[in-house]
């Protein structure tokens, strides 16, 4: 696993930025995965830029969205297709039937979690998948204890995931208890993993992701299984990190060596 320490969340974000314009000019008909969430929402903003600056084009790519809360059909406001069409997918030149996100509001949502994982088989796979990081260690809606192995499925949500998501809500309005998400068996096979992480709120759960036991428990250490994860945090979010001094040494070096041989990591 790589670890990137970096000063701030918009470095954060400019690196993740720079992963994805290269793997989209490396394969302009990549497949991506995407996530919700506050922490995208900065890397997104850049590859809009760059999409309007004509730095990239998105017309061939494909995404894969990692969940969606049980009960919301696509147009409510809270849901995450909503959301992607707000922060990403109106602004960019990508193909509307060339987006995937779990069909929240599906007659037969057991169903839908089987048409999702052949979807997915059908494009070959994902190329790249974004990941954020939960406050109790989830990625995706893969929530502590889930199957290292699970696929995708509906899940219930923690109290601690309902509360920290319950910002996004208006007083009042109706929240999911449940959701559909790729499983970590599903995220696992995705070819590269990059994971986004700021704030010292996220410090507990790097530490346990990174450094931690490989564990249901912790479910984002599965991707200590993964041998192509990028994990990109800021000081904040690294703050508990017990081997900094060599995370950062390995990153001198592999930028040293990707340098001396001309090529991009």
């Amino acid at each position: 696993m790589q670890v990137v320490i970096l000063a701030d969340g918009a470095a954060v974000a400019d690196y993740g930025a720079k992963v994805f314009k290269q793997q989209i000019a490396q394969k302009p008909n990549s497949v991506l995965g995407l996530a919700t969430g506050s922490t995208p929402l900065a890397l997104y903003q850049r590859l809009i830029a760059a999409y309007q600056a004509a730095e990239l084009s998105f017309a061939q790519v494909k995404t894969f969205n990692l969940d969606e809360y049980l009960g919301l059909a696509p147009e409510h406001p809270q849901s995450y297709r909503a959301f992607m069409q707000q922060h990403l997918f109106a602004h960019i030149d990508i193909n509307p039937e060339h987006t995937h996100v779990p069909l929240g509001a599906a007659a037969d949502p057991w169903q839908a979690c089987m048409d999702y994982e052949q979807l997915i088989k059908s494009a070959s796979g994902i190329d790249l998948q974004l990941l954020g990081l939960g406050r109790n260690g989830h990625i995706g809606f893969n929530e502590p204890t889930s199957s290292l192995q699970s696929r995708t499925r509906i899940k219930t949500l923690t109290a601690q995931t309902i509360t920290d998501n319950a910002r996004f809500f208006k007083v009042g309005e109706y929240q999911p208890h449940l959701s559909i998400t790729m499983g970590i068996g599903t995220i696992l096979e995705a070819k590269k993993i990059m994971l986004l992480a700021t704030g010292s709120a996220k410090a507990p759960a790097v530490q346990a992701l990174v450094e931690g036991p490989l564990s249901a428990v912790c479910p984002a250490s599965a991707l200590q299984l993964h041998p192509q994860a990028i994990v990109v945090v800021d000081e904040a979010a690294a703050s508990a990190l017990q081997h900094q001094a060599f995370y950062r040494h390995v990153a001198k070096e592999t930028a040293a060596l990707y340098q001396r041989f001309q090529r991009q990591p």
